[in-house]
């Protein structure tokens, strides 16, 4: 079983799992457009060739920033893998929502996906559901299973060592959010350390920083100098201090990591410049 994992930016990340029935694509919180609403994009929008051709749609919560509903169209009529509100709602926007239930959800063969608790109260919306989780994917072999864990947005909350239960004793990668889309993280987030802390507690094997150095409002990139760049070496810091156990893998936006390879960056690809559709 091999497992690549692809940051596009922000909550974005591909997972592709090679299973002996081949390989199958999930999408997390999908961003494939310039922008997300007033939200502007640093760098170039994703490589179509990144995120094609997937086979299933991981959404953790219905923010802007997260449920970008012209992305998750352009995945076609792929199933969106959701809390059953979040699902309710997306089917009522045209979109394939299916609402996960307890327990592990067959994707395809030899893949299962089930939601995982979150706590991201912040910022409720008048006219969307506010359920919010993460995922947990399990991939199936002959030997013991490959889990991945999307955390999505949360902050530490009590009980969230649960996760390593529900994923079956062990989170071999996890995709960490660690900061924002301003100088300032609100609440309900995750800052570098805390996100280090929370690896330590559920004990991640290896673990992919997201949510940062890609989205900012308008006019405050630079403002104040430096602070888009800062999370990823500030998460990579703090793990080494409060989670020891767990190897960090700072990626740059359409880069690529694979499980069992021992190089921090491999199979990188080049961004796609800005252009229709956007």
């Amino acid at each position: 079983m091999s497992l690549v994992v692809t940051w596009l930016g922000h909550s974005t990340a591909v997972l592709d799992l090679g299973t002996p029935d081949g390989t199958v694509r999930l999408v997390t919180d999908p961003l494939l457009h310039r922008h997300a609403g007033l939200l502007r994009r640093r760098g170039v929008r994703p490589l179509h060739d990144a995120w094609r051709d997937a086979d299933a749609a991981l959404l953790s919560h219905l923010h802007h920033d997260h449920a970008e509903l012209r992305s998750l169209r352009l995945l076609g009529d792929v199933p969106v893998l959701t809390a059953p509100a979040n699902a309710r709602w997306l089917r009522g926007k045209g979109l394939r929502g299916v609402g996960l239930g307890d327990g592990w959800h067959e994707v395809a063969r030899s893949v299962d996906v089930r939601l995982a608790p979150a706590l991201h109260g912040h910022r409720r919306m008048p006219h969307r559901p506010n359920a919010v989780s993460g995922h947990l994917v399990r991939a199936r072999s002959d030997g013991r299973p490959v889990t991945v864990w999307a955390v999505g947005d949360t902050e530490r909350f009590p009980g969230i060592a649960h996760v390593r239960a529900l994923a079956g004793g062990h989170v071999d990668v996890a995709l960490v959010p660690v900061h924002g889309w301003g100088p300032r993280l609100s609440g309900g987030h995750l800052g570098p350390v805390q996100a280090a802390e929370v690896c330590a507690e559920v004990g991640v094997g290896v673990a992919v920083p997201v949510h940062w150095g890609t989205l900012h409002a308008p006019g405050g990139r630079h403002l104040p100098p430096g602070w888009m760049d800062h999370a990823g070496a500030a998460f990579a810091a703090a793990a080494h201090r409060r989670a020891p156990r767990t190897r960090v893998v700072v990626l740059g936006p359409g880069e690529s990591w694979e499980l069992g390879d021992p190089g921090a960056r491999a199979g990188a690809s080049p961004a796609e410049p800005g252009g229709s559709p956007s």
